[in-house]
């Protein structure tokens, strides 16, 4: 397991914070506002951003029509159906489920390399698997009652941690050699064009003016999540272990749990603070340097 270097490790401190946060933001932007829409204008005012950055950065924006395909495979796996589900989800959820739901991902990415890409898992591979997993069982004690009434949210949230764990599986091996934050930005176009598709035709009618705290929710996703986390995901999902790149982002749904909690006031319990500590046992089992002889 190698070493994270220190710009690895501060990408996914900012990643965490940022997405972490997002969820009760998210939550706050889709209330009385229709998703889809939101989405969409989020993606369309951060694209630019995204675009000016492989710029200033001198990224190359081509990408060979042999890998047109390909592309669009990555782009149906780690943002088509995630950005779909996840945002229709929200407004049938609590900011701190849908988190906890989303985050499973790391849990289907890590059987996913074992079924599909025959990625074998070392013992302390396995103990990240199986803390996280019980993390997330625990940080769902709670509110297993309250899913028994929105079952739709919570299979479309699951079915899009599922298929996003295969897209950052299918990344990680992708004979695509072009640089990941130009995969990046074709598929954060892609997705646009589809979520402008979908909003005109499902919610046009219910079109209005942002409030200010949607405004200000879109704003956030398009500079934090779409300019940012999104391509810094995919860059260290693409350049770390699979297993190390899924389950060291497994601390974002529990930031998502307390801030929803602090935000929305929402009450925490045991289950919650043993997670966290199963959470970081899962982290370092995968991100700690192995002993060299």
């Amino acid at each position: 397991m190698p070493l994270l270097t220190r710009r690895q490790l501060w990408t996914l401190i900012a990643l965490t914070l940022v997405w972490g946060l997002n969820w009760p933001i998210m939550k706050l932007g889709v209330t009385g506002f229709p998703p889809l829409t939101f989405r969409s204008l989020s993606m369309v005012a951060g694209l630019p951003l995204l675009g000016l950055a492989l710029v200033v950065m001198k990224v190359p924006f081509r990408i060979p029509r042999a890998h047109w395909r390909e592309l669009l495979v990555l782009a149906v796996f780690n943002m088509f159906v995630w950005h779909i589900l996840v945002i229709l989800a929200l407004p049938l959820l609590s900011s701190g489920r849908a988190a906890i739901l989303g985050y499973t991902m790391p849990i289907f990415s890590a059987m996913c390399g074992v079924w599909w890409f025959k990625a074998p898992l070392r013992p302390r591979q396995w103990l990240g698997v199986v803390a996280a997993a019980v993390g997330v069982l625990l940080l769902l004690w709670n509110e297993l009652t309250h899913f028994a009434g929105q079952p739709v949210g919570v299979l479309m949230v699951l079915v899009a941690a599922a298929t996003w764990a295969y897209g950052t599986q299918r990344l990680r091996h992708t004979p695509m050699s072009v640089p990941t934050l130009t995969i990046a930005f074709w598929m954060t176009t892609l997705t646009t064009l589809l979520m402008i598709v979908l909003s005109v035709a499902t919610e046009q009618d219910r079109w209005q003016m942002p409030a200010a705290s949607t405004a200000w929710a879109i704003a956030y996703n398009a500079v934090g999540v779409f300019a940012f986390a999104q391509a810094a995901w995919l860059t260290l999902a693409r350049g770390l272990p699979p297993v190390a790149s899924t389950l060291s982002v497994m601390f974002i749904p529990v930031l998502g749990v307390f801030s929803g909690a602090w935000w929305l006031g929402e009450v925490l319990h045991w289950q919650d603070w043993t997670a966290v500590a199963l959470m970081v046992v899962a982290i370092a089992s995968v991100l700690w340097p192995a002993k060299t002889s």
